[in-house]
């Protein structure tokens, strides 16, 4: 698959999330909030588990010929067959699994917060929030641990020890199924606890008692509030306008729907762009790329909730604070610009066949004999340091097998002085299995900086999303937060990882082609350009934030200092309440 339909996949669970947050949170506001998780729990544990079907419909995966082929001056070329396989169906499975996690995800961010929020008070709802929201940050940390590990292991558990190829070996898949079942028992084990849990934890109506409210003061921040408002379906639209009319709310939703875009973009493709630059294998890749991307990101949601709860931030000071990690974030992010590293020798694409062929062209004088498949894509190393795209494309005949790996020797497209005969060991070889170690040193400094970036970050999540839940109206808290991660989702992470696939494409000096001359997927990428390319997208994007983030604190304007929440027993919902005789409409609430 193209990076551009691996995005796709990543942003159908978004699709889902935008199209039902709005419902979900305007309902489930005034239902048992519990039983809605519980469901959440159902629907994320069906959404892993029909992701992981196309391992068991798809049948024992096909190893397919050897790679390894040699300068073999007689073989025949395989002609163009226009079957194609049916396995490109299970995108749609893919799709709907995705769909299904999406919609079991709603609840979770939307209620669950709201749930948070309504039973602690005030200055703890930031440090509460922060670790509800580190625990959604690392529960990917272990997936992409797991995962990476899981990769290591062959697709087929009980075939691994029958066969006789190794994770270096391109044919090789890894055991990505594994996790999918293990994260449909989690959830589904979560389903009774949630369902046990009731409407409102004990001591909920004596802490909002205590709040003090902090809404956005505006022309449309009292229009609906009676003690009916929003008990009806019919209210909905009514609801969803004053939201939008908030404008400090809105200028802190578009901050962090262009945070989303960057996030979920290097989410999805920091292993790819780590696997390239620093010349690491794809499960290494995705084990450094988790380490790194999903610690930070809980550290920052922690650092940040833990700094507004001890300091007892107003809601301006939380903004303030996130404006401020925001620019430090900035700074960092152009280390992707000192990461870069340039593209190893590659015989064909950045490299010529001892001064012979023309770049671009894989086929000159030294293979034009072998008869060599495009479609094969097995690189080995030569002695002189160039990487070939097979050892046909370098013109190699013999090889021999040394500690589960394959040298090889009588290569024609490196430049020996004499022929050499296989010897037992591996001293002597011209060529080996494998990708030329990359000779750049920066991935150690490279995976600090992004980590520090990464955490001032994300220390800006937990204080904006506390300063939405204070500065719209009590009631409409889960309303507020479903329209945030709608917009969130339908400006951010829906389109981030199609954004970040398209811009790494881009970049791409060999495509895979096969005899028909389809393009398949980019074997090897411009890594100058790619860096380059995720610079340009990270500083726009984070400049936006910036922007947004310093017009909200410009716009805020607190409510008087005798402004008050109650809890509404009776109906069981809470209400923002002012007693400001000065603001009209609000002198019978409560």
């Amino acid at each position: 698959m193209k990076s551009s339909l691996t995005g796709l996949i990543s942003s159908s669970y978004d699709i889902a999330f935008c199209l039902l947050s709005l419902f979900v949170s305007y309902v489930g506001e005034r239902g048992h909030k519990p039983r809605w998780l519980a469901f959440a729990s159902f629907m994320i544990g069906l959404g892993a588990l029909v992701f992981s079907l196309p391992k068991f419909f798809g049948g024992k995966y096909q190893l397919g010929s050897p790679f390894e082929d040699t300068c073999v001056i007689a073989r025949n070329r395989t002609g163009c067959t226009s079957s194609s396989s049916s396995l490109s169906n299970f995108l749609y499975v893919f799709i709907l699994g995705q769909l299904l996690l999406g919609a079991g995800g709603t609840p979770l961010y939307t209620l669950g917060t709201a749930f948070l929020d309504d039973s602690v008070p005030t200055h703890k709802s930031s440090l509460y929030i922060g670790i509800g929201y580190s625990m959604s940050i690392l529960g990917p940390a272990v997936g992409y641990v797991l995962g990476g590990q899981l990769l290591t292991v062959y697709i087929d558990v009980d075939l691994e020890h029958s066969t006789d190829i190794t994770e270096k070996d391109p044919r090789w898949l890894g055991a990505w199924w594994i996790g999918f079942l293990m994260a449909c028992f989690c959830a589904w084990c979560l389903i009774i606890p949630f369902s046990c849990f009731p409407k409102h934890l004990p001591g909920t109506a004596n802490i909002q008692d205590g709040k003090t409210s902090q809404t956005h003061q505006s022309n449309s921040s009292l229009d609906h509030i009676d003690e009916d408002f929003g008990k009806s379906f019919k209210d909905f639209p009514a609801a969803i306008k004053n939201s939008l009319r908030n404008t400090v709310f809105m200028c802190l939703v578009i901050s962090t729907s262009t945070e989303a875009l960057v996030t979920t973009g290097f989410a999805t493709f920091l292993p790819k762009f780590i696997e390239n630059q620093f010349g690491l294998s794809s499960s290494f890749a995705a084990t450094l790329g988790g380490a790194v991307l999903i610690p930070g990101a809980a550290l920052g949601q922690i650092l940040g909730g833990v700094i507004v709860s001890k300091l007892r931030m107003t809601c301006k000071n939380t903004m303030k604070f996130a404006l401020l990690t925001s620019l430090i974030a900035l700074v960092l992010s152009f280390v992707f610009v000192y990461a870069s590293c340039e593209n190893e020798p590659f015989a064909g694409v950045s490299e010529s066949y001892n001064g012979t062929g023309h770049m671009g062209n894989l086929t000159t004088p030294c293979n034009a004999n072998c008869n060599c498949m495009r479609s094969h894509y097995y690189p080995v190393c030569g002695r002189d340091g160039v990487q070939y795209f097979s050892p046909c494309f370098a013109g190699c005949k013999s090889s021999v097998s040394v500690k589960h790996s394959e040298v090889y020797y009588n290569c024609s497209c490196i430049e020996m002085k004499t022929e050499i005969t296989p010897p037992a060991e591996s001293s002597g070889y011209e060529a080996k299995a494998g990708k030329c170690e990359t000779r750049c040193t920066n991935l150690p400094i490279f995976l600090g900086i992004f980590f520090a970036a990464i955490v001032f970050t994300f220390m800006a999540g937990t204080p904006i999303t506390v300063s939405i839940l204070r500065c719209v109206n009590q009631k409409q808290r889960s309303l507020a937060l479903g329209i945030q991660f709608m917009m969130l989702r339908l400006l951010g992470s829906i389109p981030g990882p199609i954004i970040f696939g398209v811009t790494i494409d881009s970049t791409c000096i060999l495509w895979d082609v096969n005899e028909c001359g389809r393009k398949g997927a980019c074997w090897i990428y411009d890594n100058i350009r790619m860096a380059r390319m995720l610079v340009a997208i990270s500083v726009t994007c984070k400049i936006i934030t910036i922007f947004f983030n310093g017009l909200a604190v410009f716009l805020y304007n607190p409510p008087p200092l005798d402004t008050d929440v109650s809890f509404q027993n009776s109906s069981s919902v809470l209400t923002a309440v002012s007693m400001d005789s000065d603001l009209n409409k609000a002198g019978n609430e409560g």
